[in-house]
């Protein structure tokens, strides 16, 4: 009798345990009404961003490519690394993915006032353009890691078979997308600044590359 007892009550907590977990992870995930009025602000020239963001780190589903811009929309700092865990999405495990790669290729600017810098995020996936759990995750992770880096938090980007989407905005294009070849980086007009670029690599093509400064 006491060995059933014990056995029930064990499982009613390993139960309560997974029920409070999976609480916590989706309160870590945005919905597109949140992101939406969260005073993301916009970009200029999204297209240029993406085109230039795919022509540097070439991104495959499952690959996260941050970047850092200026005020004036000039691309200053970048990292892409691949999501390799197969849980359910996290917006906690993401933040501090995105976190330990800016940290990685830009200072923080927390000493500042207000964020002069903005950081966006293209992640490349599966699917359609349909806000997903994990486009959720990663919007939480992005905001969450952009307040800990002194930062402003920008644009959250999918790249799929389809082509490329703004999330929340409505903007998006079919090229590039993720079975594109990326293209020069002399044809991508992002990649016109004159300041040096910081870029940290995580996928398949941008971990051929050493970090240029």
């Amino acid at each position: 009798m006491t060995f059933g007892f014990a056995s029930s009550a064990a499982t009613s907590t390993s139960a309560s345990s997974v029920s409070g977990d999976s609480d916590n992870r989706l309160a870590r995930i945005l919905e597109p009404a949140e992101w939406a009025s969260a005073g993301i602000p916009l970009l200029r020239s999204p297209r240029e961003v993406v085109s230039g963001l795919h022509a540097r780190h070439g991104p495959t589903p499952t690959t996260a490519v941050v970047a850092v811009l200026d005020h004036e929309e000039r691309l200053t700092a970048s990292a892409s690394f691949v999501r390799r865990t197969a849980a359910a999405p996290d917006g906690w495990d993401f933040r501090n993915a995105l976190l330990a790669h800016l940290r990685r290729v830009i200072p923080h600017d927390l000493r500042r006032r207000t964020p002069v810098r903005t950081a966006v995020l293209l992640y490349c996936r599966e699917g359609d353009e349909r806000w997903t759990e994990e486009d959720g995750a990663w919007m939480w992770g992005l905001r969450d890691a952009c307040t800990l880096h002194g930062l402003r938090c920008g644009a959250y980007i999918t790249l799929t078979s389809g082509g490329w989407q703004v999330l929340g905005e409505g903007r998006g294009g079919r090229r590039p997308n993720s079975l594109s070849r990326p293209t020069a980086l002399a044809d991508a007009a992002v990649d016109h600044h004159p300041a040096p670029l910081r870029t940290g690599g995580g996928a398949a093509e941008a971990q051929r590359r050493t970090a240029a400064r």
